[in-house]
């Protein structure tokens, strides 16, 4: 398969690097979980219950809450929403086996489309000092922008690092 990423920029400010990252990061999500179906975004590799599809629908959830939620105090996307998180703590992770691949793909492709929206703005507004409209439940400190992205490319990159195992236990298939 070939890699349709593009790669993060060798020279840019700030802003073109971190989202250069991101970006990255959301590609290679992308690429790890092409070309599969159904049974294959369900497959587990033990002991961990971590499927690829169960990742696509949290990192959407995580799109969602530290952009929408975190950061400008918007309610979170559906079908986040509407769930009992007291009952299933993980239900991003356990329902994805009930969604198609195109459900949970497009999921996925919601989710950071509307972090992108979210991210321009405030880009525009305060850059990558402004403060998140929530805060730290601990200390009670408000994040800035910078510290999200920073922490969204951290996301991503320990879950692609899930991914590429997963991925290779169900059909082989390797890449960076």
């Amino acid at each position: 398969m070939t890699d349709p990423r593009t790669e993060p920029p060798v020279v840019a400010d700030e802003i073109g690097t971190l989202r250069g990252f991101l970006d990255f990061h959301r590609e290679t999500m992308r690429w790890k979980t092409a070309e599969l179906g159904a049974t294959e975004l369900a497959t587990r590799l033990p002991p961990s219950t971590m499927t690829l599809g169960g990742m696509l629908k949290h990192l959407a959830f995580v799109e969602s809450h530290w952009f929408s939620v975190v950061l400008v105090g918007e309610q979170i996307m559906a079908p986040f929403d509407t769930v009992d998180w007291s009952a299933d703590g993980d239900w991003d992770w356990h329902s994805a086996a009930e969604d198609t691949p195109d459900q949970v793909r497009s999921l996925f492709d919601r989710a950071v489309a509307a972090s992108d929206a979210i991210l321009d703005a405030v880009l525009a507004d305060g850059g990558l000092d402004a403060l998140s409209v929530g805060a730290d439940r601990r200390t009670g400190e408000r994040w800035n922008l910078r510290w999200v992205l920073v922490h969204m490319v951290e996301e991503y990159a320990r879950h692609n690092g899930h991914a590429d195992l997963i991925r290779e236990s169900i059909d082989g298939f390797v890449g960076e």
